[in-house]
């Protein structure tokens, strides 16, 4: 019985080994140096101009990444009729003036105040002091008919981050108690008011998927620099006296759609179709900027991310002829480098039930300084590690994991967007050690160009994407997020474990 058990076991072992190998030799007999610097000659060209998001270079990438679709046989996603998802944003250029007038004391726009949503206009009303603004703040404070003014953040989280994401709702829990207006003292140390104010000068895109109104709502940061008109806002109750003035002039708005690519190959089991797994990247970059020592001012953006994408299209050659038991779905994102909002949209406004996806393989980069390495976002954060060590080294490759926590970079590109919503997802880059010269030599530079590229890398890498990919798809049992990990509730929610 000993001498047929070890028998059974070393048949079972050649078996594994040989389906692994298989496995191996499909991504080798898909993926060529020629098809990559194909790809990325054509995303990272001067042509491109950068990719920016609303430019004819960058519905150029997104039509070309569609045409790749359309050759592969890649369908529409479920719940989709176009392989194009609008994500719907405004360019929002900042006003040129305005003022807060309390009795004999002004403060003025972009020096103590700025603007976070709202229109130009003149107003005023009774404020009223409400503590951090949060629903209980709200109540207590009796804000129907007056401006809520209130200190930044919810009054445990210190980060200004934090803050910038919880405006939106403050804002909106603030009108929905008939406030008129809501006005942010902002003071944190981490992130001068200095910061703030210069961050806000130029345009910037937002999300433009609510309804217009004539509302005039006003929602405003304050700086802390005039101490004494502070200390009789924060005395505020709402009475006849507590009278604000708030006006606000030159703010201009466009609105537009941009794309993101999203496509679907469906897998081969009869069961496991039904779950997805997502291959990412953004295809947007920077497009034109200041030019370098040698004049360009095409910011090319071949490390980031036109090898994301070119990875992503590998996949879809890759998964076209060989499918997984589960199936492929491919999102080519827009607008990352501009906060994430294709991700964010998409994770917003799901064409099917996101807890039908399973796992999110995103790929974004900025660099590399270490060719025998590649860098995952989130290696140990869930069940998958094993098929990303495993695959790297097929192909000569080693993984690791974050070399530079304190950059944040997992909550950084556009896997977050999902990994908020519970669904495992790290970010498979290239391999790097720190955030070293190297990498800054490239990173957001016009000199970011195939040309100084090491295709050999690039191949191994791509082959280490699409063989983790299999590995995962073709896996019984559903990756999840490791016990412990900041995302892991969020997991259970989804997924009803």
């Amino acid at each position: 019985m000993k001498k047929l058990s070890l028998l059974f076991c070393f048949v079972a072992f050649l078996s594994f080994s040989h389906k692994a190998q298989s496995d191996q030799e499909k991504v080798e007999e898909t993926t060529s140096d020629a098809l990559i610097r194909s790809h990325m000659g054509f995303l990272a060209s001067d042509a491109l101009m950068g990719r920016d998001v609303n430019t004819d270079g960058g519905r150029a990438a997104a039509e070309y990444i569609k045409s790749h679709f359309v050759r592969h046989g890649v369908k529409h996603a479920p719940g989709m009729d176009s392989y194009f998802q609008n994500v719907k944003l405004k360019k929002v250029t900042p006003p040129d003036g305005g003022a807060i007038v309390h009795k004999d004391k002004s403060l003025e726009y972009g020096k103590d105040f700025i603007l976070m949503d709202g229109d130009n206009g003149e107003f005023e009303g009774r404020f009223v002091f409400a503590g951090h603004g949060m629903e209980e703040d709200l109540k207590k404070a009796k804000v129907k008919g007056k401006i809520v003014v209130a200190f930044c953040g919810d009054g445990e989280d210190e980060s200004p981050q934090g803050w910038f994401t919880m405006a939106p709702d403050k804002r909106a829990m603030a009108k929905e108690m008939g406030a008129i207006a809501l006005i942010e003292i902002y003071q944190n140390v981490r992130m001068p008011w200095k910061f703030i104010t210069a961050y806000s000068q130029g345009s910037r895109l937002a999300f433009d998927d609510q309804e217009k109104s004539d509302d005039g709502f006003q929602h405003l940061w304050m700086s802390t620099e005039d101490k004494e008109l502070l200390q009789t806002i924060q005395k505020g109750k709402g009475k006849k006296k507590d009278i604000l003035n708030i006006s606000v002039s030159g703010l201009e708005i466009e609105s537009f759609d941009t794309p993101n690519v999203v496509g679907v190959l469906e897998g081969s089991d009869p069961k496991l179709k039904d779950e997805y797994v997502i291959y990412s990247a953004h295809y947007d970059h920077v497009g034109v900027g200041r030019p370098d020592a040698e004049g360009d001012t095409i910011y090319n953006g071949a490390r980031d991310n036109a090898i994301g994408t070119t990875g992503v299209l590998s996949a879809v050659e890759h998964f076209s002829k060989y499918p997984t038991k589960r199936s492929a779905l491919f999102i080519l994102f827009t607008a990352e480098e501009k906060g994430l909002l294709g991700s964010k949209w998409f994770a917003k406004h799901p064409p099917f039930p996101l807890k039908q996806i399973i796992y999110c393989f995103n790929i974004d980069n900025a660099g590399y300084n270490d060719t025998s390495l590649v860098t995952v976002f989130g290696l140990g954060r869930t069940t998958a590690e094993r098929h990303m060590l495993d695959a790297c080294k097929a192909f000569g490759l080693r993984a690791i994991d974050d070399p530079a926590p304190e950059q944040n970079l997992f909550d950084r590109s556009d896997n977050v967007s999902f990994a908020e919503k519970g669904i495992p997802a790290p970010t498979f880059s290239m391999g790097f050690t720190a955030f070293d010269d190297e990498i800054y030599k490239y990173y957001h530079q016009a000199n970011d160009e195939i040309d100084s590229m090491d295709f050999d890398y690039l191949l191994k890498y791509v082959r280490s994407f699409l063989l983790s990919g299999r590995f995962i798809a073709n896996d019984e049992k559903k990756p999840f997020w490791t016990e412990g990990d900041k995302y892991y509730e969020a997991g259970v929610e989804l997924y009803g474990k």
